[in-house]
């Protein structure tokens, strides 16, 4: 199993009072390439959960590992090689680009810092990087202020990429783009998920939107799984009335992406 998640809580310190608790006692897993879907509404703790997944989070209890090694316990270098291994696709695209760098020198960096490719080789390493995501060439001079919405999650898909990762972390990737857009980020997430066997942690409030992408899924509510099973099953035949409501809520890009 590439990731497995046992009984994880994570807490944050109130002052004057007891830490509260947004996440409590979560347990799944994730093969490697596959696909799997958390969904709830903003503040039921999806965010934390996958903080805690990428080591920016200490969790309260529960262990996180990653295959097989308990990622609290990584230090240094494994440490290092955890975060190359996992990396995260992030709500607002354009906020998680250096605003100071073109896209050129912002994906020459990434390849530089972690030595993912002689020096010979990173420009060519960047060429084929924004052709996998469907960039034209011409955005390697732009800043992020001077693309799209949809082109910046592109760069930061790139970016991702470009440390060769077995587990995405995609928090919200789509939610902040208008639904024609979602749809093509959307797809192009599935299919570098099924051309390069990623593993992919997709996080969303919208059940059309992990229906689409995932294979299994889990429903929170106020820190805690209330539903799991395939994304099918949770979809057609919900058990909870919080997912039901989840369901009636559900948006225009599930017909978008053609499903």
């Amino acid at each position: 199993m590439l990731l497995q998640v046992q009984q994880v809580s994570v807490a944050y310190p109130v002052r004057g009072g007891r830490p509260f608790f947004a996440v409590r006692d979560i347990t799944f897993n994730v093969g490697a390439g596959e696909s799997f879907g958390i969904v709830g509404e903003s503040g039921c703790g999806k965010t934390s959960l996958a903080k805690a997944v990428m080591g920016l989070l200490q969790p309260a209890s529960g262990r996180i590992l990653f295959e097989g090694q308990e990622v609290s316990g990584l230090k240094g270098e494994a440490f290092k090689a955890y975060r190359r291994s996992v990396q995260m696709i992030f709500q607002d695209a354009v906020g998680s680009l250096n605003p100071r760098q073109t896209v050129l020198q912002m994906m020459e960096e990434v390849l530089r810092v972690h030595r993912m490719r002689p020096e010979g080789a990173i420009q060519s390493r960047v060429a084929e990087l924004l052709e996998l995501v469907g960039l034209p060439s011409d955005v390697l001079q732009a800043y992020p202020r001077e693309l799209s919405g949809g082109q910046c999650q592109r760069v930061s898909i790139a970016r991702c990429l470009a440390l060769e990762p077995r587990l995405i972390i995609a928090d919200e990737p789509v939610s902040a783009l208008d639904v024609s857009v979602q749809a093509r980020i959307l797809n192009l997430i599935r299919s570098l998920q099924q051309e390069l066997n990623l593993a992919v942690l997709l996080i969303s409030h919208d059940l059309a939107v992990v229906r689409n992408i995932c294979d299994r899924v889990c429903v929170m509510y106020q820190g805690e799984v209330i539903e799991h099973g395939s994304a099918i099953e949770v979809m057609d035949q919900p058990r909870e009335a919080y997912t039901k409501s989840l369901l009636a809520a559900v948006p225009d890009v599930g017909r978008a992406l053609g499903k």
